[in-house]
């Protein structure tokens, strides 16, 4: 298997034996990923949102995976009072771009696809509304090139990047129980609550 950037050594890597043995990183809320190799980046959303950006020019992409808009964002309850971590879309955007940045790409060339933002968690109002709204937002100030939206509706998906090409394959999960997603994203905002990042105060 191909080194990783540095920094990103804890993601799941793993050989995926149905398309040749080819290399995925599979990432979580709170996850990005920043890769130079031939490989894909992989995730599954419900009201969660998915930024996948990309400078073919440079040979550079990445993808973040956040589950709300911002630390005060509108909607957000002070129950999901977490600093700094790539858990809210803010501070997701700056984590992946800072990091694109670094290791060689130019902000003119990235090109931003955007994915998610289902009407999952009900009992928590649309929160994927919210995010599809901040990221919206965010990448007009930013004035970044957005040139792909899959977003909204009622169903989660399973998202498959390929950097080096800008392709993003959508998988949407209609005959997934979305209990599976539901369960899955209310344990994320219990961990929100009551486990923050090493290094929050």
């Amino acid at each position: 298997m191909p080194l990783c950037l540095p920094g990103f050594e804890k993601v799941n890597r793993y050989h995926d034996p149905t398309k040749n043995d080819a290399v995925v990183a599979k990432i979580v809320p709170g996850e990005f990923y920043v890769t130079r190799n031939n490989e894909s980046i992989t995730t599954v959303l419900g009201s969660c949102i998915a930024v996948c950006v990309y400078d073919l020019e440079n040979g550079i992409g990445g993808m973040n995976h956040f589950m709300l808009p911002s630390l005060n964002g509108e909607g957000v309850s002070g129950d999901w009072h977490v600093n700094g971590c790539g858990r809210y879309g803010d501070r997701a955007m700056k984590n992946l771009l800072n990091c694109m940045v670094k290791n060689g790409a130019k902000r003119h060339l990235l090109k931003v696809k955007v994915f998610g933002g289902g009407q999952i968690l009900t009992s928590k109002g649309d929160v994927g509304g919210q995010n599809i709204a901040f990221v919206n937002e965010y990448i007009a100030n930013k004035q970044l090139t957005l040139v792909g939206m899959d977003v909204g509706d009622a169903y989660p998906r399973k998202i498959n990047f390929f950097p080096g090409t800008g392709q993003v394959q959508v998988k949407k999960l209609k005959s997934l129980n979305n209990d599976t997603i539901f369960q899955r994203e209310q344990s994320y905002e219990c961990e929100l609550t009551h486990r923050p990042l090493p290094g929050s105060p």
